[in-house]
């Protein structure tokens, strides 16, 4: 019994102290991330990795990355309310919430706008081997 009781301290104590320091908005804040990292992969099609649109796809589509956020916010505002024609933008601003669109734009501002590069061309060849 004794033995017990203190294999069950040991455990209380260890997970007491492995979450010790943790706030309760961290495990929200965390899964928050998670979310917004999500709606941010799904602009890639167009606007590139991490917002970084690639040198042939510019001229339609902005680079996000380090954008201004107020002048983000104001334009996926503009598309979702539809005072900003788009062929596409429109659709997908309208299924963001604000907040989404809010922190969208924290985290677009806070990626590193890097140099535009052309991808090399690529060709495919019959190999009959």
């Amino acid at each position: 019994m004794h033995k017990q009781l203190i294999a069950c301290f040991i455990l209380i104590s260890s997970v007491s102290f492995a979450t010790k320091g943790l706030a309760d908005g961290d495990i929200v804040l965390s899964t928050s991330n998670i979310h917004i990292r999500t709606l941010a992969a799904s602009c890639a099609a167009c606007h590139g990795s991490n917002g970084n649109a690639v040198q042939s796809n510019i001229s339609n589509n902005s680079v996000l990355a380090g954008m201004n956020k107020s002048y983000f916010i104001a334009q996926l505002m503009a598309f979702k309310n539809g005072d900003r024609p788009a062929t596409v933008m429109h659709r997908h601003a309208k299924g963001l919430q604000v907040e989404e669109i809010n922190q969208l734009a924290d985290y677009f501002s806070a990626q590193k706008p890097m140099a535009a590069i052309s991808p090399q061309p690529q060709s495919l060849s019959v190999n009959h081997d």
